[in-house]
């Protein structure tokens, strides 16, 4: 798949003013509404594929590792793509590449873009979605990883966030029943009027105890994906655990070949 937006790759060498302009570019690039051409309602389920005559979409999860140097420095990201269809894996790739700046709080995609980029570059299949450990609109400036690499590459993509950035969820999110959702709107520190909906608290999966309970996951739209599509496909593809398996194989395996790298840290 070409690079649809080359002039938006993430480039380590700007200065934190003209970074964060290009996140406003980015975001005004993105389109936070449905537009592919795969049927939602058979992401994770092949029966309803099968009844429909509609080929299974190809999902794939992007998640990183990170490999330190001598002085115990993170230098390089292991990006781990892992390829799914019809809940089956059909490729998985990865690459290790040089950090070419810090970790900076809202800069995430500058750090990780280009080395995902990288293992995109890898993959033999052609994706129908993406979903990225890391935020889409869920961001200060409505373009997180998500939405940053799914303009880049002009594909439908899914940010999967474990922690809530910024925005204000509309009700209370804790010990929510299974698969409950609750909005996220925007709030101050969002560059959005107050109340835009950015995404969702998703309950993709619950322990039946009063005692303990899981906290939801932060799901917004990164391209070509609106919020409610967003947390559907959140349900959908998690099976077993909390977060949806192709993020979830993706994580396995960027730690996989972190191991097996030789000399890996």
């Amino acid at each position: 798949m070409p690079t649809a937006r080359p002039d938006l790759v993430p480039d380590a060498s700007l200065e934190r003013d003209d970074m964060e302009a290009m996140q406003r570019e980015i975001a005004d690039a993105a389109a936070f509404e449905d537009d592919f051409d795969f049927d939602p309602a058979t992401l994770g389920d092949p029966l309803a594929a099968a009844s429909s005559g509609a080929d299974q979409p190809t999902v794939v999860g992007v998640d990183q590792s990170f490999l330190t140097n001598e002085a115990g420095d993170q230098d390089r990201a292991l990006s781990a793509v892992v390829a799914m269809r019809g809940g089956e894996v059909i490729e998985r790739v990865h690459a290790v590449t040089p950090l070419e700046i810090p970790y900076i709080p809202g800069l995430l995609s500058f750090r990780e873009g280009r080395p995902i980029l990288a293992a995109l570059e890898e993959l033999s299949v052609d994706p129908d979605l993406f979903l990225f450990d890391g935020s889409g609109r869920i961001h200060f400036r409505q373009a997180g990883i998500a939405t940053h690499m799914g303009v880049v590459r002009d594909a439908p993509s899914i940010g999967v966030a474990k922690s809530l950035l910024c925005g204000s969820p509309t009700e209370d999110t804790e010990n929510l029943s299974e698969g409950v959702r609750v909005p996220i709107e925007a709030n101050s520190r969002v560059d959005a009027p107050d109340g835009t909906l950015l995404g969702y608290a998703v309950q993709t999966r619950q322990y039946d105890s009063p005692n303990r309970y899981i906290n939801p996951l932060y799901v917004s739209p990164g391209h070509r994906v609106g919020p409610e599509t967003a947390a559907d496909a959140a349900l959908a593809l998690a099976s077993s655990y909390k977060l949806p398996e192709p993020v979830r194989l993706a994580d396995n395996y960027a730690d996989e070949a972190k191991r097996n790298l030789d000399g890996g840290t």
